[in-house]
């Protein structure tokens, strides 16, 4: 077996991580009757990466790490501290992003995978609009935070500034991460 044959084995087999870790969140939102939970980009962020790492997809992968780091900050402010710890939701989070780092250092990150992950944002803000009601606000795409209702009068106004905020995050964190690990072109397959 080759070195790239073993590789893509391990992350076949990391792949279950994540996916445990969806279904837990899963499972927990199932039993408190909130399945809209699920389309916050860290909750189904696991399920990309492993999807990204089952089919060796690695743009999957960045795009799902690059998520993982804001929903991390996100997690920790709005649920941690309002909240406290869920055994499920420490899972998806702080698992998450420890597998995503722990499988992007080996494959690094492309100066481009900013620009899926901004893609993919519009992608879950629609979903999340059109399938999740208006009181959850999943990945606020009904109505304007609460701590920013003085700020804006209009929820599109809102919506524009964060994202021009999550593109330039995204791109930021996209450069940086790419700088620490770059890419690595004999190994990418995707």
């Amino acid at each position: 077996m080759t070195p790239e044959q073993k590789e893509r084995r391990l992350f076949r087999l990391i792949g279950l991580l994540p996916l445990a870790f969806f279904l837990a969140q899963a499972v927990h939102y199932w039993r408190l009757n909130e399945l809209g939970h699920m389309l916050w980009m860290c909750n189904f962020g696991n399920l990309v990466l492993a999807v990204g790492l089952f089919t060796d997809r690695r743009m999957l992968i960045r795009v799902a790490a690059l998520w993982m780091v804001p929903g991390l900050v996100v997690w920790s402010i709005y649920v941690v501290l309002a909240w406290g710890v869920f055994l499920s939701s420490t899972l998806a989070h702080v698992g998450g992003i420890a597998v995503a780092l722990f499988v992007l250092r080996r494959i690094g990150m492309d100066q481009r995978s900013w620009f899926y992950a901004l893609l993919w944002y519009f992608a879950m803000q629609l979903a999340s609009r059109l399938f999740t009601p208006r009181a959850m606000n999943v990945n606020l795409s009904h109505m304007i935070d609460s701590g920013w209702q003085q700020t804006f009068g209009s929820y599109w106004k809102f919506w524009l500034v964060l994202t021009l905020g999550t593109a330039a995050l995204l791109w930021s964190l996209g450069f940086l991460l790419s700088l620490v690990w770059p890419a690595r072109r004999s190994l990418e397959c995707s």
